[in-house]
């Protein structure tokens, strides 16, 4: 997913001078290109996070179209005073990249774990949320990111994730992806998880179960329209998330249904609330938590047997 970002944006750089990239001290290599096609608008800022964020700020106030790229936890909680203060009191549209969203880094420890990003960044007035599920999702969410004159938060994964669209021509912040169809109940899904929810669905459709499939990209603004219109014809609404349970995807869809009297039985996937203090693979950390097809499908199944 971070080559893919990479090349993106390095034919956005090439189409659009306001462009600036500023990087956390990692990622040298990958921008290569871009910094040959750039190489007066690439600015390795260290480790120094906070630093790099009031310069993106005060980049993005003068003009220009300031992107922050780094590993998720050290561009959001690690610098969400200049997040706060300088990015969103001030409607600077500064887009923020965190790779290797949720349990990616899973190897390093509970340090490079992001399970609180979204639930911290969508409380802020001004920013939007989106966490892309492959690349193409991502390729288009940089572009529409860029369209608009508010702060940006843009949770990518890593590296290897399988793509799931083949070309989309109808990406919109704020408007859901539709997957695959169903008549019984849909499964809601931000970021890359969703390879695990659609082979969570290829194993309730063969218990009878008509599953729909969704992409919700978008966190923030939350796709109501389409959350109104599932409410009304499915039995269940069920969120999968490689984010804490609390505060993410989950958490606000359950706000929703509160604010709005929706009357709906929903299910939420997500990590508990606990920090994980064993290393291992991102694979491991995703089975030690249930976000895994067999899991997902059998406790889906369980509660749709009660209904």
């Amino acid at each position: 997913m971070r080559n893919a970002f990479a090349d993106e944006i390095t034919k956005i750089a090439i189409e659009d001078e306001r462009l600036v990239l500023l990087s956390g001290d990692i990622g040298n290599k990958l921008f290569d290109k871009y910094k040959d096609a750039a190489p007066k608008r690439f600015y390795n800022c260290g480790i120094a996070e906070g630093n790099m964020m009031s310069v993106a700020a005060g980049l993005s106030l003068s003009g220009l179209r300031s992107i922050v790229y780094t590993i998720t936890p050290f561009t959001t909680t690690r610098c969400f005073e200049q997040i706060r203060v300088d990015v969103c009191y001030h409607k600077a549209p500064v887009i923020i990249v965190g790779t290797g969203a949720g349990l990616s880094y899973a190897d390093l420890g509970p340090t490079h774990h992001s399970l609180e990003d979204m639930a911290i960044l969508r409380t802020l007035p001004e920013m939007s949320v989106i966490a892309p599920c492959d690349s193409n999702e991502l390729r288009q969410a940089l572009r529409a990111a860029l369209k608009i004159d508010t702060p940006v938060y843009l949770r990518i994964g890593k590296k290897g994730e399988p793509d799931i669209h083949s070309n989309i021509t109808n990406f919109k912040i704020g408007k859901s992806i539709i997957v695959k169809n169903g008549k019984d109940i849909t499964l809601i899904s931000s970021g890359t998880i969703i390879s695990e929810v659609l082979e969570a669905a290829k194993k309730l459709e063969e218990k009878g179960v008509s599953v729909e499939v969704v992409s919700m990209h978008t966190i923030k603004p939350l796709d109501e329209e389409y959350l109104l219109n599932a409410s009304n014809k499915f039995k269940m609404l069920i969120t999968i998330e490689e984010h804490g349970k609390i505060g993410g995807l989950g958490g606000a869809v359950s706000e929703w249904k509160s604010n709005n009297d929706i009357n709906v039985i929903h299910q939420i996937f997500g990590t508990p609330d606990e920090f994980m203090h064993e290393v291992g693979s991102q694979e491991y950390a995703r089975e030690k938590y249930g976000l895994v097809a067999n899991n997902i499908a059998n406790k889906v199944y369980e509660k749709y047997q009660n209904l």
